[in-house]
């Protein structure tokens, strides 16, 4: 029973329940109804309002129904409290995203415009403000109004012309209102003067309150941030004054000047604009002195911390860009704070270069400016970088170098006048001579310029400016260093106070800072260091020998004398002792740099000697203690001779070189000693057969496609006589180095179109080695060979012209090298057109040149262009240095580009690159051909061997030599050497080294009769006894043995005339 009812009890309490959510829901429908036909009702209430409202407003501000005749928009006054109470209307409906609205809007400003155009003070809009019910709303309403227009300014398009005369008028609007010195009916009442200017303050402060900086700042990146800017000078005029006046009326607080940099003074190129399209602006910025009050503010530390976590880097060199122009046209302030000046610049750079990156990643974008960039750059950026460019090559133009280095040129002026002596470049003839007397002068001067002194740090903190620019702004490097270089005064005057830090251009003082913080560069004087060799290293490359040696452009003989002798020691004693470890130096801007300048000046003298003997190595080691040290692995040592080979003398770096040989072969199992077992030699000894005339065709075939380690070991060569015969004789070194002679001497005939000889008769690869099937295989071959002759020290008479011997050593791809300067080694005629060309004073395009070469291939003219599209590209003042290198580049490069490659990868296969950067270009053609000193004949005689009877005291050896010493001349010398071993020139190291050693050999029978040492023919000899006169024979040789055989002449004066005879013959084995 009990549980019915309390069965009945939960029924009723749930019925209950249902009925009261039933009656809640009923009344949140009702309530959501009314709420909606409210909002429906509100909605159409405020449409029809707002429809009234605009209907109203559009009568009474007379909008005309043609468009147009809106320019000629002259609108029926009323009364200003009538305009105050419409405009109020409207602007609590405007839509500035709508097209009607923003029309409307800006004929409500025409009509108020016009309003203050009237004489009238019942129509004048302002008049509103001295109606007391009225002038808080009315103040309340002009700020609306200014404010709508800043933010119309991020909605209207300036390139579109509808839009840029709207903005015409919100900018009048913005300028009458912040000014009342164009309110026309107050003009003469100057009571109420103050008033109006508390009241303008206060609307300025109120739309800078709102992000009237911001405003103006989207307006004048979409109207100027574009390869040709919209506005016009009356519309940027406008904006400038709009920008500047909260500036005044602030009397420039550091927080309206704080955003007035960050979003006016960083806007792309915002001031190379104003200056070309509204200059007179330029005048109020200079007479408001806005540069200095803006270096004033950036060298407070605490505002670079707003700027910089503020800006972005993109910003930050925009910003950059526009105070340098900025202070270019303000003069009389960038002199008053030039040191400000050079200290924001640089803080500004450091903030930029925060965000360079060395490499492409993901996380990287392309700035033309800063090259690869971990910011985000947007397309107007791009567009607008050519005018920032523009504004930052001001900063190493000759106007500003001029101020920022104004001490150091006040110093010199001041300073005691140099002799006439040194004042006028010495001629070409007696260089060295002079070079040596100036610097000795130089040299023995003393310090006259302190660390300490202001004129020290006024001259380091504008080379740490450019040292920083140089690092940061990667894509204009080259137009930086073009500028510093070819400036007149900057590298003189650097150079003039590195002279006066002491003897030898301050090394003192340099190494002193280094042994008190190895390793660190942080002092500005390296700053300026570094920024000398490197702009002197740009200026050096461009210059051809007439302009550095004969015109002495910039710097004297003597000048470079002294500054390799400088950077000589400096280079050295920084490694040497430790001052600069082996492992930070190549990451050592100040340490490359020099090390550059040095290479550049070593090169140069290298090709045309301008420095003393000896002037390159170091005396203060010896060259035993170097190799000492090498021996030992030293870190220092090693790197040294790697960077700067030049410091120990030729011979001991050929001495390294052969160790390097015998080392490797060791390492191989090449040596004699491992290649006597017989189950070695099968690995280490190649045997060819070669047939007397097909010898090149024979080598190539059998030895094209040998292994490396192959090639490097012992070949030995068994050759095929003209009747098909095998030669006797057994290969022990001696027939292998006659293949090669022979070999080297037919691929090295001009007649095979492999190679050309330059008017100095000097090899180089020929450009049409291409109509021999395989040429480039065949010019690989050659290189191997050749290779293999120095890899073995045997010198092979092969001269190379100059640049060729450059491209082998692989210094074409160095930043130091210069086409144009090597050019007179390959086409002397050539290189004296391009000098014209260079020089030339007047109209070069008179000349008709394009970029363009035509060349004689085989009777059919081919043109080539020496750059895209070059045929059409005319060569201009402007572009004719451009043209010069192209065409030096093209005819020693491009033009035999895969012949080069083919040959250099075929010689340095056999020959490790890392031994031949041991030496220069003509070092390198003595390790080939070798030495080309004068023939010493004692030291051949101390090293030769003798056979068949003939001694050292024997008279007709006795003869020999004293015909050779005495009676031949230098070039005879040469052709007797040559004669007996194939070779002109001696051995690098002496005699003492030619393998085999040379020997002489006592014959009274002809070649094929001669049967080598006997006991008897040993005692004929010793004893003099002859089996027939020998006057009727000739000496004849054997190169590949380094043998002379000499028959037992009677008469001195016989054995002159056959020996001068048969070398003159240039016939070795046939004569008899």
């Amino acid at each position: 029973m009990f549980s019915k009812i309390e069965s009945d009890k939960q029924k009723f309490l749930d019925q209950a329940k249902a009925a009261r959510q039933e009656r809640a829901h009923d009344r949140h429908r009702e309530e959501a109804a009314i709420r909606i036909q409210a909002t429906v009702r509100g909605f159409l209430t405020k449409k029809r309002i707002r429809k009234c409202v605009r209907e109203e407003l559009d009568d009474f501000l007379q909008i005309p129904k043609d468009q147009n005749d809106s320019a000629d928009y002259r609108p029926t006054l009323d009364p200003a409290v009538e305009t105050f109470h419409i405009t109020k209307n409207f602007l609590h409906f405007i839509d500035v995203n709508s097209e009607e609205d923003t029309k409307r809007f800006e004929y409500l400003c025409r009509y108020i415009l016009a309003s203050m155009e009237t004489t009238s003070l019942k129509l004048c809009y302002v008049s509103v403000s001295f109606n007391k019910k009225l002038t808080v709303q009315w103040i309340a309403q002009l700020k609306t109004l200014l404010w709508t227009c800043c933010r119309l300014f991020s909605i209207l398009k300036p390139e579109n012309h509808s839009h840029l005369c709207r903005l015409m008028v919100l900018l009048r609007m913005m300028v009458t209102f912040t000014s009342h010195s164009n309110w026309l009916v107050f003009r003469d009442k100057t009571a109420l003067h103050q008033g109006f200017v508390v009241l303008c303050n206060n609307v300025m402060g109120d739309l800078f309150n709102r992000g009237l900086y911001g405003a103006i700042e989207d307006l004048l990146t979409k109207g100027l941030c574009r390869a040709k800017p919209v506005f016009t000078k009356a519309s940027l005029t406008a904006i400038v004054t709009i920008s500047i006046r909260p500036l005044i009326a602030a009397d420039f607080s550091s927080t309206l000047l704080t955003s007035f940099l960050l979003h006016i003074l960083s806007v792309p190129s915002v001031v190379i604009h104003i200056n070309n399209i509204a200059n007179d602006c330029i005048a109020t910025l200079v007479t408001h002195r806005i540069f200095k009050r803006c270096l004033n503010l950036l060298t407070c530390e605490q505002s670079t911390r707003i700027f910089f976590n503020t800006l972005e880097g993109n910003y930050a060199l925009c910003l950059m860009a526009n105070l340098i122009q900025l202070g270019f046209v303000e003069m009389e302030g960038l002199v008053e704070n030039t040191i400000d000046f050079m200290s924001v610049m640089i803080r500004l750079l450091q903030n930029c270069n925060k965000y360079v990156q060395n490499k492409k990643s993901n996380l990287t974008h392309w700035h033309p400016v800063l090259g690869w960039f971990s910011q985000k750059t947007y397309t107007s950026l791009h567009e607008s970088m050519p005018f920032v460019v523009r504004q930052l090559q001001l900063l190493w133009s000759d106007r500003m170098i001029r101020v920022m280095f104004a001490v150091l040129l006040e110093y010199i002026e001041i300073s005691q006048v140099p002799d006439k002596d040194q004042q006028a470049p010495p001629k070409v003839k007696g260089l060295i001579k002079k070079a040596l007397g100036k610097t000795s002068s130089k040299l023995g001067s003393g310090q006259k310029i302190k660390l300490e002194s202001g004129l020290a740090f006024s001259t380091c903190l504008p080379c740490c400016l450019y040292q920083q620019a140089i690092s940061t702004l990667t894509q204009l490097k080259m137009d930086i260093l073009g500028g510093l270089a070819y400036n007149e005064t900057l590298l003189p005057i650097l150079w003039r106070f590195l002279c006066d830090l002491g003897p030898h251009c301050g090394l003192k003082t340099f190494l002193e800072l280094l042994s008190q913080a190895p390793n660190s560069t942080i002092d500005p004087i390296f700053s300026l260091l570094s920024l000398f060799c490197e702009t002197a290293s740009h200026m050096i490359t461009t210059l051809d020998d007439l302009e550095m040696l004969e015109q002495q452009k910039v710097f004297s003989v003597a000048d470079y004398v002294k500054m390799s002798e400088f950077l000589n020691l400096f280079i050295f004693k920084v490694i040497w002792n430790g001052l600069i470890t082996i492992y930070f130096a190549p990451s050592c801007h100040m340490f490359t740099s020099c090390l550059t300048l040095l290479m550049i000046l070593h090169e140069r003298d290298s090709r045309h000697n301008f420095t003393p003997v000896n002037h390159w190595l170091i005396s203060e080691v010896k060259p035993s203690t170097f190799m000492s040290e090498l021996e030992k692995e030293k870190g220092a040592a090693l790197f040294l001779l790697q960077k700067v080979p030049h410091i120990i003398p030729f011979s001991e770096r050929v001495i390294i070189f052969r160790k390097n040989v015998i080392r490797e072969k060791e390492m191989l199992g090449l040596t004699e000693s491992a290649c006597s077992s017989l189950q070695s030699s099968r690995f280490t000894i190649h045997h060819i057969t070669v047939h007397r005339s097909r010898i090149i065709e024979d080598g190539y075939r059998q030895l094209a496609q040998l292994p490396v380690r192959a090639l490097k070991g012992f070949i030995r060569v068994k050759f095929i006589n003209e009747m098909g015969l095998d030669e006797a004789g057994i290969d022990q070194d001696g027939v292998f180095k006659e293949f090669l002679e022979e070999t080297i001497t037919k691929v090295f005939d001009p007649n095979k179109n492999l190679f050309k000889v330059t008017n100095e008769q000097k090899l180089y690869p020929s450009s049409t080695s291409h109509v021999q099937e395989g040429h480039l295989a065949l010019v690989e071959f050659v290189g191997k060979m050749l290779g293999k002759a120095v890899y073995e020290g045997i010198v092979v008479d092969v001269p190379f012209a100059p640049f060729f011997l450059t491209q082998i050593l692989g210094h074409l791809q160095s930043a130091t090298y210069s086409s144009l300067d090597e050019l007179p080694s390959l086409d002397s005629d050539l290189a004296k057109s391009l000098s014209y060309i260079k020089h030339y004073d007047g109209d070069v395009s008179d000349l008709e040149l394009t970029f363009s070469c035509d060349e004689d291939i085989l009777g059919q003219i081919v043109t080539h262009e020496l750059v895209p599209g070059g045929k059409a590209i005319q060569v201009t003042n402007e572009n004719k240095i451009r043209y010069v290198h192209l065409m030096a580049h093209f005819r020693m490069y491009r033009q035999i580009r895969e012949q080069t490659l083919a040959f250099v990868r075929g010689f340095k296969s056999v020959v490790n690159p890392e031994w031949l950067s041991m030496f220069s270009s003509p070092e390198l053609q003595k390790l080939i051909s070798g030495d080309s000193d004068s023939l010493d004949i004692e030291d051949l005689r101390r090293h030769t061997h003798y056979h068949g009877g003939y001694h050292n005291n024997h008279k007709v050896i006795n003869w020999l030599w004293d015909i050779v010493a005495s009676d031949f001349n230098m070039e005879e010398k040469g052709l007797f050497l040559k004669f007996v071993t194939s070779c002109s020139k001696p051995p690098l190291l002496g005699f003492a080294h030619m393998e085999p050693p040379f020997s002489i050999r006592c014959v009274e029978v002809s070649d094929d009769q001669d049967t080598g040492d006997t006991v008897g023919s040993i005692l004929k000899g010793f004893f003099s006894i002859k089996k027939k006169d020998a006057g009727g024979r000739l000496p004849t040789s054997s190169t590949c043995f380094n043998l002379l055989k000499l028959p037992n002449y009677s008469k001195k004066s016989i054995l002159r005339d056959k020996l001068r005879y048969a070398i003159y013959s240039h016939s070795g084995f046939e004569i008899s």
